[in-house]
């Protein structure tokens, strides 16, 4: 359990960043609820209180993972790795089933799981475990594929869901992991001509065809403004509407007029891009620049290569989720659903934050242990 540390070595400078997004958070989760009175069906809580809930359970998650050698965790994963292919097969064979995907698993007391959510943490150890024990400079054909089916597996359990949107949130910490493995650009090349090959033939057998829909008009929202642009056109419009410094809290007209959708989840950004402006979306994208070189300085400063992969793993999976995200919000990338980091609210995104989180701080913390 690392009887050798402190919690003076913890990362307390991020840690601050973290809980003032994870506040805004909170404030934008109030907002956009209080005209709708929305609230969980079976204990009546606001979402915003059951927001705080899980950011609390978060937090002790994090700081009982960071005591937590790391190492035991490479050396464990195989087990968690199982048993999350087990949790994907078994939301396929009696999963819950809402808006045309069964994504979820129902549990007694707890209420719904989402297993996938859980499995970025997993792929995040398990890609480290493995490239790092390449000892080789250059990654081989073999290495590729070998960590190319660690995360192809649950990536396609996910797809089947259907889920695109979390499915290709695995990708990246794939890459990532290849990069730092040594993987060479004739390697690059061949994969991305493969990519550009295999493209054709999802889109005609894989993709449904709302999944269709959304891509095609995301870029000109216009053409179906009641239908699959609906959502864009109106993010759109509220981001627009809050001009320098916003309409103020609970003062947006598209988020408390309902026109903007799922303004606590997937459309977050959008709804308080409209309640505080540019000089208040520009903040918090600045907070999360911040955390964001923070847990690259912890990489660097790793003690050793599994500890610097976990941590960039981290890292490449947060930044594809903030960049998905907002680009969805301003009109630059389809809907996916993909939820904000520490903003969105969702106990599995917010668990799934936190763990990962409680391991750039267990790195952190070895990083002057022999």
């Amino acid at each position: 359990m690392g009887k050798n540390l402190s919690f003076r070595d913890f990362d307390w400078a991020l840690f601050g960043f973290i809980m003032a997004i994870s506040a805004l958070g909170v404030l934008q989760i109030y907002s956009a609820s209080i005209n709708t009175k929305f609230a969980d069906t079976a204990a009546g809580t606001p979402v915003h209180i059951k927001q705080v809930y899980w950011l609390l359970a978060g937090i002790g998650v994090m700081f009982i993972v960071s005591r937590i050698d790391y190492h035991l965790l490479l050396e464990h994963i195989h087990w968690a790795y199982a048993a999350s292919i087990v949790a994907l097969l078994a939301v396929t064979a009696f999963g819950y089933t809402a808006l045309g995907a069964k994504r979820w698993i129902r549990i007694p007391g707890l209420g719904l799981f989402q297993p996938s959510e859980w499995v970025k943490l997993v792929l995040i150890i398990a890609l480290a475990r493995y490239i790092s024990s390449l000892n080789q400079k250059d990654v081989t054909w073999l290495d590729i594929l070998k960590a190319g089916a660690i995360a192809g597996v649950p990536f396609l359990l996910v797809i089947k869901q259907p889920d695109l949107g979390t499915s290709l949130t695995y990708l990246p910490a794939l890459i990532v992991g290849l990069f730092l493995g040594g993987i060479r650009f004739k390697h690059v090349a061949v994969i991305l001509v493969a990519v550009a090959l295999v493209v054709p033939v999802a889109w005609k057998k894989a993709l449904k065809p709302y999944q269709k829909e959304r891509l095609v008009n995301f870029m000109h929202p216009e053409n179906d403004p009641k239908g699959s642009g609906y959502q864009i056109q109106q993010s759109l419009i509220a981001v627009g509407n809050g001009g320098i410094f916003g309409k103020g809290v609970a003062g947006g007209t598209q988020t408390q007029g309902m026109f903007l959708p799922v303004t606590h989840t997937d459309f977050i950004f959008a709804a308080f891009a409209e309640e505080h402006g540019f000089v208040g979306a520009t903040a918090v994208l600045l907070l999360y620049f911040i955390v964001l070189m923070r847990l690259i300085q912890n990489a660097q400063t790793a003690p050793d290569r599994a500890g610097t992969m976990l941590v960039m793993g981290v890292v490449a999976i947060l930044v594809f989720h903030i960049l998905v995200n907002i680009g969805m919000v301003v009109g630059m990338m389809p809907v996916t659903g993909i939820p904000l980091p520490l903003m969105s609210y969702g106990g599995s995104s917010v668990m799934f934050t936190f763990l990962a989180l409680g391991i750039v701080m267990n790195v952190r913390m070895r990083r002057f242990v022999n």
